[in-house]
């Protein structure tokens, strides 16, 4: 992955588009904060957290968006729907609602959830098969929704 975002960087110069130049290099300072602070604990990044780190990196700026729309900066609202478009094409396909219940459902299966004592079991179980492919919040009341019945 890290390789995808020096291309895009370069291809992005060579292109003088601006826009997509800024928005990958504030990933690679993103990434690199996160190799500064996982070497402090000894550990590595590898390609599940870059793909969590992207996927923060989306929804902080769709927050924004709102915020921009809300209150008429439609300046500010476009470059958010840009730097979304951009980070995301770093990320796998997402889950559509039908592919995202048939993923939960067989999580609990495969768990053996029962009750919403499970429910961290089957979050973890999604997070370690789905990351980067669906928002785990929407996930997360879905599996709620379902355990209660």
């Amino acid at each position: 992955m890290r390789e995808r975002f020096t291309t895009m960087m370069k291809d992005a110069m060579k292109a003088g588009d601006k826009r997509r130049l800024a928005t990958v290099r504030m990933i690679q300072a993103a990434l690199k904060d996160r190799d500064i602070e996982a070497r402090g604990q000894g550990k590595t990044i590898a390609d599940d957290d870059i793909l969590a780190l992207l996927q923060k990196m989306v929804k902080s700026r769709q927050e924004s968006l709102g915020i921009y729309e809300k209150a008429g900066r439609e300046d500010l609202a476009s470059q958010e729907r840009e730097e979304i478009a951009i980070i995301s094409e770093f990320l796998p396909q997402q889950l559509d609602d039908a592919q995202m219940k048939a993923a939960i459902e067989a999580a609990i299966a495969e768990t053996g959830a029962a009750s919403m004592k499970d429910m961290g079991k089957v979050v973890a179980s999604l997070k370690a098969k789905f990351t980067g492919q669906m928002d785990f919040a929407k996930a997360s009341q879905q599996v709620k929704a379902a355990l209660n019945g």
